[in-house]
């Protein structure tokens, strides 16, 4: 019994140790942006050693593909809302309010948002890893648009991945502007006109 407590103490202290370090990668990575900041600052400011950091983490893009897994989770939970409209009426306010809370999100989040981007530039790990978020959301659209054409909303004259994608494409460019503060729009006004032109134009 003694020996599970201990394993378990272990378990607690790893974790904190690990959430530690991210929090300082965190902190460092919106001081410094992504070039300038460096993993010895990170383990500065958590306060471990280089060995217990590096048991953790491979380094410096390896903290930040984490980083971006967490926020980027918060993102996907919206497009993973459970989707089984019975009316075009419903499905558009499903879509409407999963579109408005991705690009509401991008506001609340700009600010790692926008090391992300610099990253996405500049290093192959990230942006293999936005890579694989972005196929990510495109298969739960097309299941989505899978879902409606196969209940008799939707056109199925039309390929489901082509349109996930085209779709996905849309919402990130506006994410990205968003990031970046360069929409002329209100996020609202943006949400509703995409919404609508990408459900008149699909479904039935």
């Amino acid at each position: 019994m003694s020996n599970v407590k201990t394993e378990d103490k272990r378990h607690l202290r790893s974790a904190a140790t690990r959430r530690k370090v991210l929090e300082a990668a965190k902190a460092v990575f919106l001081e410094e942006g992504f070039q300038k900041a460096t993993i010895a600052q990170m383990i500065k400011k958590a306060e471990v050693g280089y060995g217990t950091a590096y048991v953790h983490f491979q380094g410096k893009e390896d903290l930040l593909r984490v980083l971006m897994e967490d926020v980027m989770e918060q993102f996907y939970q919206i497009a993973a809302i459970s989707f089984t409209p019975k009316t075009r009426e419903e499905a558009e306010r499903t879509i409407h309010y999963q579109t408005l809370s991705f690009l509401t999100m991008a506001e609340a989040e700009r600010n790692m948002m926008q090391i992300f981007e610099q990253a996405i530039g500049v290093s192959p790990v990230i942006s293999d890893k936005w890579k694989t978020i972005r196929e990510k959301f495109i298969e739960r659209i097309s299941l989505d648009i899978g879902y409606s054409q196969r209940h008799g909303l939707a056109r199925t004259d039309v390929d489901c991945d082509i349109i996930a994608r085209s779709w996905f494409f849309t919402n990130e460019m506006y994410l990205w502007e968003i990031v970046r503060d360069e929409h002329k729009r209100p996020v609202e006004e943006i949400a509703a006109t995409i919404t609508a032109l990408y459900t008149r134009g699909l479904y039935l």
